[in-house]
């Protein structure tokens, strides 16, 4: 997301390679106090998605297509903490801020590429939704294991291919001058705005290509929900249409908040000159670790098979 960049300190052109990483310039003396929360937040998301997939490999009642579109979200949950957390959690602790040129628009493709990556995942579970409800009797021949795999392709394929060209148009401007980014992450539009070229074009494509990409998937997921709804208000067995809607709450709940809370990170940065830039540098921390952490746990307090296998794999380790 993009933040107003306040002056930064300059050096000769020659001087700069790399940047540096202000974490909240306004509250920097209350950081270690706040590294603790993200810290635990951090080890929780680490500790359930690892659990999850560990529980989906090892239990052979899991070996299903939705539970592989699980492991998906859960793997990409994983290396967007991991390319984001560690480094602010670094900054906290030895005010090590500085990052090198190839290191911050790796963090940047990676930012770009897997968030969408992931609202790709959830429409493709939508969809596996859809058909389970709305076309029971096809879904094992609709759904299968071929499916996940061209799936999986389309969802890293579509997604790397259209947000690279953030990171290089970004990493092919001039940065002559300020090296000084007020943010805890590379965000494209933070580290543009340090360069001495005309960024115009690179903030265009960034705007297009994630409401292109984030808002169709979004749309499918509410046309999906849609047809399910209809589907189980024409199901006339009592309690068929409650157990229906069951097999997709978990799904629905990690949607909603998915989109929530970027929805929110969104209205923030419009109303930037409001809302101070720590808030809005919290909200772009969190947005990358908080889903991470809830995603493993609504499923795995919601799907009996997911609470089955991790009670069997615990017994294992006993």
């Amino acid at each position: 997301m993009a933040f107003l960049m306040a002056p930064g300190n300059y050096s000769s052109p020659a001087a700069i390679s790399e940047f540096l990483l202000i974490c909240f310039p306004g509250y920097q003396s209350w950081q270690h106090w706040l590294s603790l929360p993200l810290s635990l937040l951090f080890l929780l998301a680490m500790a359930a998605n690892a659990t999850l997939l560990l529980t989906i490999w090892l239990e052979a009642s899991l070996h299903e297509p939705m539970y592989y579109l699980l492991s998906l979200l859960s793997l990409l949950d994983i290396v967007l903490c991991l390319t984001v957390i560690p480094k602010v959690l670094v900054i906290f602790w030895f005010d090590l801020r500085a990052i090198s040129f190839s290191a911050c628009f790796l963090q940047m493709f990676i930012m770009n590429s897997f968030l969408p990556m992931e609202s790709c995942t959830f429409m493709v579970m939508a969809y596996d939704r859809y058909v389970a409800i709305c076309h029971p009797l096809r879904y094992p021949s609709i759904i299968t294991d071929r499916f996940v795999v061209k799936a999986g392709i389309f969802i890293v394929a579509r997604n790397a291919l259209l947000t690279a060209p953030i990171p290089i148009l970004s990493s092919r401007l001039r940065y002559c001058g300020k090296n000084i980014i007020e943010n805890c992450i590379c965000a494209n539009l933070s580290v543009s705005r340090l360069s001495c070229d005309n960024f115009t074009f690179n903030r265009i494509y960034q705007f297009v290509a994630g409401w292109t990409l984030l808002g169709s998937d979004l749309i499918l997921i509410f046309i999906s929900y849609a047809f399910i709804l209809r589907a189980v208000l024409r199901i006339k067995a009592e309690g068929a249409a409650a157990k229906a809607l069951s097999t997709c709450g978990s799904h629905f709940i990690l949607i909603l908040f998915f989109s929530t809370i970027l929805l929110v990170v969104v209205l923030t940065n419009v109303a930037r000159k409001r809302v101070p830039m720590d808030i809005l540098i919290l909200l772009n921390v969190l947005h990358h670790l908080i889903p991470p952490a809830l995603n493993p746990i609504v499923y795995g307090v919601r799907t009996k098979e997911i609470k089955q296998g991790i009670q069997k794999l615990l017994k294992r380790r006993v």
